[in-house]
């Protein structure tokens, strides 16, 4: 009888792990995605070499082709969806995407929100300078002074770099980046703060109207996005990107994007 009683109980016991693993599994946004047949990416264009605009209109970059080569290993169709950064958090949390994929740095603050992914990339904040303070500023430190005025976008965390770096000067935000950067080529900013990418691009396209500071001053980790309580999704995503990490397709998006520039001449 006692025996009886023990299977029974393990019976009940596997019984009550399968349907909790069917929940799980039910529950999943890779499910979903399967189930829908498509990769729904929140993305904001505009970061380069991350997510940009092609002349025809298409959102195009480095995350672009990440999330692509992503959803070919699905097995499933993409739409990358524009989405404004101040929302993009929230468009993730309303089911409005279902990772957020756009050049996110891994915070606390963020991760109260949502779940991060191993980092794809590690980047950092450097310096976009005007001219006109060649030789008087040399890094961050000589720009953390109330006669100078620093600009970036709003909500980044060139933002709160510059606010914990750079405390004492004036600070212009912007909703975005090339907003931001203008600002030091028109002459209305000593600088501008972001990430060193896009300002490696940046300098290189803007044939001395500003110098490129570019020694980061900060540690960075990107990583993408997803709902909290997905352990599912979680797995296959680390499980990829230490598959394209491993067998050379990372490297092959990487050295197109940051080490060629054949793409410069496609963008908007």
């Amino acid at each position: 009888m006692k025996k009886l009683v023990i299977a029974a109980v393990a019976l009940c016991g596997a019984t009550l792990a399968s349907a909790s693993d069917n929940a799980l599994w039910e529950k999943s946004t890779l499910n979903e995605i399967l189930n829908r047949g498509e990769l729904q990416v929140c993305a904001e264009a505009g970061y380069m070499p991350f997510d940009m605009r092609d002349k025809s209109g298409n959102i195009v970059g480095f995350d672009v082709d990440i999330a692509k080569s992503m959803a070919k290993a699905m097995g499933v169709k993409i739409d990358i969806r524009n989405t404004a950064w101040d929302g993009i958090i929230p468009a993730l949390l309303t089911a409005k995407c279902d990772i957020i994929i756009s050049g996110m740095t891994i915070t606390p603050e963020r991760n109260l929100k949502v779940n991060f992914t191993d980092p794809y990339i590690v980047v950092g904040q450097t310096i976009l300078l005007s001219p006109k303070l060649q030789g008087k500023v040399n890094s961050y430190r000589d720009l953390n002074d109330a006669k100078y005025t620093i600009a970036t976008k709003l909500g980044a965390t060139s933002d709160y770099a510059v606010k914990r770096y750079m405390s004492k000067a004036k600070l212009n935000l912007f909703e975005t980046e090339s907003e931001a950067a203008l600002e030091v080529v028109n002459g209305n900013a000593d600088a501008f703060v972001y990430d060193l990418p896009y300002n490696a691009i940046y300098a290189a396209q803007s044939k001395g109207k500003v110098l490129h500071l570019d020694e980061s001053f900060t540690f960075e980790p990107l990583g993408f996005a997803i709902r909290k309580g997905d352990p599912d999704f979680m797995n296959f995503l680390n499980n990829y990107l230490a598959q394209i990490k491993g067998d050379g397709t990372y490297d092959k998006i990487y050295q197109k994007w940051f080490e060629g520039d054949a793409w410069l001449s496609t963008i908007q």
